[in-house]
Order: C-alpha cells, then sequence, then structure tokens
C-alpha cells in the first residue's frame, strides 16, 4: 500500500511536470508586453531628460531584471517572500499562518508571496474576501506555470505599487531618487523594498514627514535583517539612522522639450515606449537654452522675441542641441512649437548648393568672374539685398557677399540635376512643381525646414556625402559613429571647395574671417520673415532662426545682422567651454588642384596680366580658358588713336575690354575705366577682334522666352546686346528684316508689327553677330 501510494505521487508529480513543461513551451505573451509603458527619455551622458506617464496615467517603466540592482530583488525578497524559489505560488505554511492570525483573534494577515500579488495586479483581483483571495491563488498557480521564476519576479518588480500612480522600481527610482534602479545606494535600495507593502504610507505622494517617518521605521527594520545576512552593511549604519527622504514626482526634470516631445509623441516616424537613449548633450544644450533666452532679453526692444537652433555633430549626425522656441512655456509666442520643424523659406542659405552644383558640373571655380549687373529672366529680374550692382565679381566674392544676381544666373546654367531636382533628391517635403518656383527658389523662394536645411549643410561637412540626423544612439556606445551606406549628393571636390569659399565669410563683428575657421552663410526671407545663419565649425554643425511663428515680418529680422550674431555667440560660447574637440585637419581630395588665374577676369593669365590669384581647379571639370581682358595696342601719342604702324611717336598700351554694360556699371559706381580704342584688322587674314570673339552678345531678350504684350499698352520690348566700345553702333534684324540701330550703350526699343516667332540677330561694324530666337504674343 505504502508503495502504491508513492508511486501514485511520483505519477502525479510527473504529469504535474509534464503539464508545466508543456504550458512553458506554448506561445504566451511576455509579461512586459500586458501593460503599459511610460516613456523615459535621457541625455547622452545617461542623465534623465523627461519620464511621461503610460497610456493609462501610471508612471511605469520597465526595466530588465538584469539591470535591476541584485541587492534591491534580494531585498525585495527578504521583505516580502524568503521562500519564493521553493514554492508553487504560494506558500501554504504562510497561508495556514494568516489564517489562524486572520480567524482565531489575532492582527489580520495577508500571507500573500510576489506571485500573489503580481496576479492580483495583473488580474485586477479584489483579495480581501475568501473569494477573491482564492482567486488569487488560482491565478498565482497559472502563473507559475506558464512563467519562470526569473519572468515572475522581473515583474513584481516592475509593476509593484510605489504609491500614487507610480508603479515599479524603474519609476519609483527616477521620480524619488533621479537615478535608474542600478545605480541605487543600498540605503536607496531597502527604501524601495519596503514601500510596496504599504504605498499610501511609506511612499512619496503624502506629506514628507509623515512618508518619511513610516518609511524610515520599515527601512530599519529590514536593514536589520540584511546587517545579519551581510555584516559588511554596518557602514550604512549612519545613513539607515538619517530619516528616508523622497522626491517628489513635481520635481522630475523636463529638459529638451520639443525633443523630447518627438520622441515621446512618435513624430520621427514611430511612437516609442520604455526607455529611450536620446543623442543630445545636456551641457551643450544648457548652454545653447541660456545663450538665447539672453539674447532674446537683450533684444526685445528691436521686436526680436523668438528663435530656434539646431546643432548636429557632423560625424554622425547625432542632434547635440536642440531649442525649437525661445520659451516652450510661452503662449504669446507659441513656444511649444517646434521650430526646427516648421517650414520656412530658407533665404539664401540654400546659395552654397547652387555653386557646389555649379563646380560640378564645371560651370565655374571659385575665381570665375561672374557679372552682378541689371538681369532679366523671362519675367524674373532679380535685385540685390542692397538694390545695387557691383559688376563683375568672383563667384567665391557672390557667395560670401550673398549676391542674387550672380547666384541666379549660375541656378539658370545648372542642368541634371537642377537646383530644384538636388532639393528633391536630398528629400526636402512637399515642394510644388519646378516651374511654380522657377529661379526663384534659388533665393528661398521655396519652403525647408531648419531639420532638412541642417542635412544639406551636414552634407557639405561630409564631403558630399549625405548622412541621415540621429536623434538617439545606443545606449552602451557612448562615442560610437553609426556607419551606414550613404548616398553622394555632391563630389568630394566640389563639397571641399564650397565649405572652403565659405569660411572666407567674414565674422559680423570683426570684419574678418574667423579663426579658427567656420564655414557660414546667412539668409533673409522676403519680407523681412526669416533670418537665418547656418554653418559648420569644429565638430559641429549648426543652424540659427529668427523670427516669429506666425509669419510677421519685422525689419529686424536679417540674417546678416540677427542671427548672424546669435551663432557667433553660440560659436564662441562652445569653444571657450571647450565643448569642441576641433576639427580633424582635412586634407584636399587628391582629384583637385590649385592654379594661377587672372584676377579680374578668373581666366589663365596671358602674359599682359600682372594681378594674379591662386584658385582651386577640378582637372577634367573645371571650364577656363586663356584670359584676353588685357590687351596690347600700339596708340599713335599725336592723335591718342589706335594704329598698326611702327614708329618714334607710337607706344604700346594695355587695356583692359570690358563689355559695355560692364563699363556702365563701373561708371555708375565712380570707378570708371579707362576706355579700350576699337582693336583694328592691321591686315591679319583673320581679324583679332574675331580671334578674340568679339562678336556682340545679346543680353535681351532672353533666349527662348515667351514675351506677352497687351494690345492695349503696347510697352516695347528692349533689345540689348554687349559690345567691346559702349559708343558702338550695333544693327538689329528681325527674321532678316533691319530694325534699326543704335549705340551697344544704349540698346534699342522694338514693338513687333504682329505676334510669332522671331529670329533676332545683332551686327556689329565689323560684321561679327549674335542670334536668338524668341516667340510674341498678344492678349487685348
Amino acid at each position: 500500500m505504502k508503495f502504491f501510494l508513492k508511486s501514485r505521487l511520483l505519477y502525479f508529480l510527473a504529469v504535474v511536470l509534464l503539464v508545466v513543461f508543456i504550458l512553458r513551451q506554448w506561445p504566451r505573451p511576455a509579461l512586459r508586453d500586458t501593460v503599459a509603458s511610460s516613456t523615459a527619455i535621457y541625455a547622452k551622458d545617461n542623465e534623465l531628460l523627461r519620464l511621461a506617464l503610460a497610456s493609462d496615467g501610471q508612471y511605469r517603466v520597465w526595466v530588465p531584471l538584469a539591470e535591476i540592482d541584485p541587492r534591491l530583488a534580494q531585498a525585495a525578497l527578504m521583505y516580502e517572500d524568503r521562500w519564493f524559489y521553493w514554492h508553487f505560488g504560494t506558500n501554504p505554511f504562510a497561508l495556514l499562518r494568516a489564517i489562524s492570525q486572520t480567524y482565531g483573534g489575532g492582527t489580520r494577515q495577508g500571507a500573500s508571496t510576489i506571485t500573489m500579488q503580481l496576479a492580483r495586479r495583473l488580474n485586477h483581483i479584489p483579495s480581501q474576501t475568501v473569494g477573491g483571495k482564492f482567486k488569487q491563488l488560482l491565478a498565482a498557480f497559472w502563473l507559475e506555470a506558464r512563467y519562470s521564476k526569473r519572468d515572475i519576479l522581473e515583474a513584481y518588480l516592475n509593476l509593484a505599487p510605489y504609491g500614487g500612480n507610480i508603479e515599479g522600481v524603474g519609476a519609483a527610482s527616477l521620480i524619488y531618487f533621479h537615478k535608474r534602479p542600478q545605480h541605487l545606494t543600498l540605503p536607496e535600495i531597502l527604501a524601495l523594498a519596503v514601500i510596496p507593502q504599504n504605498p499610501r504610507r511609506r511612499g512619496g505622494m503624502q506629506n514628507v514627514n509623515r512618508s518619511s517617518a513610516a518609511l524610515s521605521k520599515a527601512r530599519q527594520r529590514l536593514w536589520q535583517r540584511w546587517v545579519k545576512q551581510y555584516p559588511d552593511a554596518v557602514q550604512y549604519k549612519s545613513e539607515i539612522e538619517h530619516p528616508a527622504y523622497l522626491k517628489p514626482a513635481s520635481s522630475l526634470p523636463f529638459r529638451a522639450p520639443h525633443l523630447t516631445d518627438l520622441l515621446v509623441h512618435g513624430d520621427l516616424g514611430e511612437v516609442r515606449r520604455g526607455e529611450i537613449w536620446s543623442s543630445l548633450d545636456l551641457k551643450m544644450q544648457s548652454n545653447i537654452e541660456r545663450i538665447l533666452a539672453q539674447y532674446i532679453n537683450n533684444n526685445r526692444a528691436l521686436g526680436i522675441t523668438n528663435a530656434s537652433a539646431l546643432m548636429l555633430d557632423r560625424e554622425s549626425g547625432e542632434v547635440r542641441a536642440l531649442v525649437g522656441s525661445a520659451n516652450y512655456f510661452d503662449r504669446v509666442i507659441d513656444g511649444q512649437v517646434n521650430g526646427t520643424r516648421a517650414k520656412r523659406s530658407p533665404g539664401s542659405t540654400l546659395k552654397p548648393f547652387i555653386y557646389g552644383l555649379a563646380l560640378d558640373q564645371g560651370l565655374l571655380h571659385p575665381q570665375t568672374i561672374l557679372k552682378d549687373a541689371p538681369t532679366a529672366f523671362g519675367p524674373f529680374s532679380p535685385e540685390n539685398f542692397d538694390g545695387r550692382f557691383v559688376g563683375p565679381i568672383s563667384a567665391q566674392d557672390a557667395l560670401v557677399r550673398s549676391r542674387n544676381v550672380p547666384a541666379v544666373s549660375v541656378a539658370w546654367r545648372l542642368k541634371q540635376p537642377t537646383l530644384y531636382e538636388f532639393l528633391k533628391s536630398a528629400g526636402v517635403s512637399r515642394l510644388a512643381s519646378e516651374k511654380h518656383y522657377g529661379l526663384a527658389l534659388a533665393l528661398g523662394g521655396g519652403e525647408l525646414t531648419m531639420e532638412e536645411l541642417a542635412r544639406l549643410y551636414l552634407m557639405l561637412a561630409n564631403r558630399g556625402l549625405a548622412k541621415p540626423i540621429q536623434y538617439t544612439r545606443s545606449r552602451y556606445q557612448a562615442n560610437d559613429v553609426q556607419v551606414a551606406a550613404t548616398p553622394r549628393w555632391l563630389s568630394d571636390e566640389a563639397a571641399f571647395v564650397t565649405v572652403d569659399m565659405l569660411k572666407t565669410n567674414a565674422r559680423p563683428d570683426t570684419g574678418e574671417p574667423a579663426a579658427p575657421a567656420v564655414a557660414w552663410k546667412t539668409g533673409t526671407s522676403w519680407g523681412f520673415r526669416d533670418a537665418w545663419t547656418a554653418g559648420i565649425f569644429g565638430r559641429y554643425v549648426l543652424l540659427v532662426w529668427v523670427g516669429n511663428f506666425d509669419g510677421s515680418g519685422n525689419a529686424a529680422f536679417v540674417g546678416i545682422k540677427t542671427a548672424a550674431p546669435l551663432f557667433f555667440k553660440i560659436v564662441d560660447s562652445v569653444r571657450n567651454q571647450h565643448l569642441d574637440p576641433g576639427e580633424a585637419v582635412q586634407a584636399a581630395p587628391a582629384n583637385l588642384s590649385r592654379i594661377e588665374v587672372c584676377r579680374a577676369s578668373g581666366d589663365l593669365p596671358n602674359a599682359l596680366c600682372k594681378d594674379r590669384v591662386s584658385t582651386w581647379f577640378i582637372p577634367g571639370k573645371s571650364s577656363i580658358k586663356v584670359s584676353n581682358l588685357h590687351r596690347a595696342v600700339k596708340i599713335d601719342r599725336r592723335t591718342g588713336l589706335a594704329t598698326c604702324e611702327d614708329g618714334p611717336d607710337v607706344s604700346t598700351e594695355i587695356f583692359e575690354y570690358w563689355p559695355s554694360d560692364m563699363q556702365r556699371l563701373f561708371r555708375d559706381a565712380g570707378m570708371p575705366r579707362r576706355q579700350a580704342p576699337p582693336t583694328l584688322d592691321c591686315g591679319s587674314s583673320t581679324t583679332p577682334a574675331a580671334e578674340n570673339g568679339d562678336a556682340p552678345q545679346i543680353t535681351s531678350p532672353n533666349r527662348g522666352a515667351v514675351y506677352t504684350m497687351r494690345l492695349s499698352n503696347m510697352t516695347p520690348l528692349a533689345l540689348r546686346a554687349n559690345a567691346m566700345a559702349a559708343n558702338e553702333t550695333l544693327f538689329w534684324f528681325a527674321n532678316g528684316g533691319l530694325i534699326g540701330s543704335g549705340r551697344a550703350a544704349i540698346g534699342l526699343p522694338w514693338v513687333p508689327a504682329a505676334p510669332g516667332h522671331y529670329q533676332l540677330r545683332v551686327i556689329d561694324s565689323e560684321g561679327r553677330a549674335d542670334a536668338r530666337e524668341v516667340t510674341v504674343e498678344f492678349i487685348p
């Protein structure tokens, strides 16, 4: 009989174990997936930035058991369930003792194990009644059958009540001690271990003094048990004897609110819960917030009330600081709007990419001479910010001085890609059609977010390689650089030269280029609605914006006057506080050379050009020719006229042969150039003028343009062409018929006799010609 009972018992245990084994293998949800989680966001140094409520209104941060200090788990077991690893959901001895005490006239006891407490919380079981307690027991058995002891202990520690709407050691340690649970001291660990048994009296949601007294007594009792098992803990005696104070939930940090909003609300593409390690440098963030607030306070008299800033690590693309507005809590300025993600006109901050594309397409090099003169591009006639024209200007100077006409002229010549196609490929969102913007896109006619603009400057900083902006990073690799396959938007050479040109831009306060170098560019939108400065210095890419979120303009919103000073305050502060490790010396690309060019023409110098300058040159890509601006002319001193003869009264002089429109600009600027004499045909088979390509060049109307003329008000079309001499007579023809003649400096008005397609031709007195086609339409 005894053998029979023993065998039946063994059979029963085997069946139980088999059932448990099957249940453990059966698919089941992870316990952490059964509850909602808060979002805890940390800075780059693992300091807490923000703790957001879970969807059910609780503070609850699930922390894996491996990341909880083992002493905390051990203290919880010592205080709540010393036989946890030896029972199957309930402790029968403790249960019998509790029944005896509760119903035998003694103090009411619950005898709940950790598994039973977890079962009650997961299933919302009211366990004050006998029926409720029985349900709790069954639920505890079910948990033990399906989950391991490690799973159950982890879930208990993450769901234990800690007062009010605080659950689990993850949230409790962050709120009460501003630490993660693996960084707690022993007194803090013992405090957290005893709170769940009576969270109303011991938790931090009650009056501090009352809470501290109840908590201190319970902690003292647990410490006495602890020190018996671990005598070395006696070193904490003085701390244990002091009252236990917990920080209230109201003391939780709320730093970098615009960045944490992005991470909490899923605006970056996904809703993330749990713990998030951002790439934010908290010291950098606080520094920029302080500078920006001071700048706003010092300039309120100018109507400056709002600004945004974004700083990236150039190597990794990680966000080091993000300030979405001057004051997150200021409703007057709509402070909760994140200015780094708002669509705004970028002004002239896109010009570096126009010149970068032009370098790649072989249209220019830094010292190529561009024309800053009144120019019409169809119906679009751009003007410079200062309302003036400077005439010939190098591409580098045109970029750093932000001249509009040269930039539009270069953008007009871009092909495959155009500026619009480049922005589309760079991921700029919500762009209208290319036709909608026309050439105005070069001057900020479209809209970009600060984040999109930062991605373009990040590409420049990385020698043409596009890198994504990173808001988060691996918590285990504090100084990692994420490496991934990245597209190339500009060649290595074009990006390097563009940045090098931007480094010559003088600081607004000193009038000299920054040292150490800063590559930077300003922008001002139409109507003075946005003032920008974007740049690269040391290890960082920095963008600042000054304006109003409602789009209202202010004459003070000028990039060079408003945004640039703020930009350099941040740059100087970062360097003064040694927050910038500095830029590694970058060697020029192998396929990049320096050549000497004639300063005045930007071409290879001929023997007559004495003023020369060195510039970058991309072999096989940059177009260049020998300069013919300077020419030697024989002058008869008796008449002052050019001659082909030699003699004692004949001398050779050097003249600059500028086109007539450039001569006019020099004259208007008070810097007239010496008038060059007409070149003479001195008997060569080909005239020198023809050899030098001195044929007139039509500047108006535009090639292939369609001009609409109103019958009620026939405004003549202006026919203009450049010639070597301003007083030279030019003859104009339309479809082979003579229109008339006029001096190059003045041009010729023309009213077509009928609508249609016209071939216009201009011829000078030497028979040299230029032609282009236009279409004329008439409307009532």
